[in-house]
């Protein structure tokens, strides 16, 4: 086994009352203003706001950026900046799911490295570390609050651009699962197969190690065992909670070992139409993993005795067919759409669609790699 890396922030808070820690570790480390960068419908909720007040208290100034869209943009990224700097902030505070969390971390590199966030696109283009970032999450399932993965959306070429860099990883993250409590059942159960699919592509990625499978065998277990009652039964702190260890386990997992196809090919959807992240994943992972069966039948009949199938008498090809239908049943149970056809997305557009997700970099990891041909064929078995 080749030489590894192993990417994780430097201090993590986990499980009920974590914000407040977070706070107290905020205070310690001297910090005087804050962008905090957000969405509207969290300033409409008022977290920002009391975030904002937990600042105060403690004599630390805060400023409110609302404008993240659900797939942020650079223009996002040009905006949160100009506030910055006009509001003089020297850290800057994630507040949300992926979107916020990406925005924040695009706004935090290039504050520190200038130019453009079109030019950290790709691995490790950075050569300053970013703005200090505490990221405080509200959803189980991006795990970008932990990450050294950022994506941005270029609304020129209408792609996502895949920002793999160090210098990206917060210093700070938080995970309080009664922050989570009021999310929706549609956005829990695409964030929930957010974090499936990234410990399964993690699992079968070529660069996993003991380590990273450790985290993703865990992962996988907790979602199959809590996703299904946080989106049914979303008052459940106690399946609230082990979703937001499921998810960061999740993120141990690929933000070392990185992902694969159903990545590289979900943020060309999200990209050229504008879809939710999440689904677009929790769609495309049956098929690729299909794919991938070619090569990787041993490691999906693992994911499959994880789910609570039973393996034993199944052979690797069978184990991994297992895996594939406990997938799509759990999509199906908490009310993932059947298709992409369903979200709009045309076969005329697959060749432009396949073009971009081959020169994503998330794809290098793929246990098997793809023709154009055949991303083109799952694309369209998804459809």
């Amino acid at each position: 086994m080749a030489a590894s890396k192993f990417f994780i922030p430097a201090v993590n808070n986990l499980g009920a009352g974590a914000v407040d820690e977070a706070i107290a570790d905020i205070v310690a480390l001297g910090f005087h203003h804050a962008l905090i960068v957000t969405d509207k419908p969290l300033v409409e909720l008022g977290v920002a706001g009391q975030i904002r007040d937990k600042l105060k208290q403690h004599n630390i100034d805060a400023t409110i950026f609302d404008g993240v869209q659900p797939n942020p943009t650079t223009a996002n990224v040009n905006a949160g900046l100009s506030l910055l700097k006009q509001q003089g902030c020297d850290f800057v505070i994630s507040l949300g799911g992926g979107s916020p969390h990406d925005c924040a971390k695009g706004i935090a590199l290039v504050a520190s490295n200038g130019g453009d966030i079109r030019d950290y696109e790709g691995i490790d283009q950075s050569t300053k570390p970013q703005l200090p970032l505490v990221a405080i999450n509200t959803t189980a399932g991006t795990a970008s609050e932990m990450t050294r993965f950022c994506i941005i959306t270029d609304e020129t070429r209408h792609i996502k651009m895949a920002i793999v860099d160090k210098n990206t990883t917060p210093l700070l993250s938080v995970n309080d699962p009664e922050l989570m409590l009021l999310k929706p059942k549609g956005l829990t159960a695409a964030t929930g197969m957010d974090a499936l699919t990234h410990a399964v592509e993690a699992y079968v990625s070529t660069a996993a190690t003991p380590i990273t499978d450790a985290c993703a065998e865990k992962a996988i277990s907790l979602i199959s065992d809590n996703l299904r009652n946080a989106v049914h039964n979303g008052q459940d702190l106690a399946a609230r909670e082990q979703m937001a260890y499921a998810q960061f386990l999740a993120g141990m997992a690929f933000n070392n070992a990185s992902l694969g196809y159903v990545h590289a090919m979900a943020h060309q959807l999200g990209g050229f139409y504008d879809l939710p992240h999440g689904v677009c994943n929790a769609l495309l992972l049956p098929h690729v993993q299909r794919y991938n069966a070619q090569v990787a039948a041993s490691r999906l009949k693992q994911v499959a005795q994880l789910m609570g199938v039973e393996t034993q008498a199944l052979s690797d090809q069978q184990g991994a067919v297992a895996a594939i239908d406990a997938i799509t049943h759990l999509s199906k149970d908490i009310g993932i759409p059947a298709n992409l056809t369903e979200l709009g997305v045309k076969e005329q557009d697959i060749d432009t669609l396949a073009t971009n997700a081959l020169n994503d970099a998330c794809g290098l990891t793929n246990p098997k790699q793809a023709s154009f041909d055949e991303i083109c064929q799952i694309f369209r078995a998804a459809l």
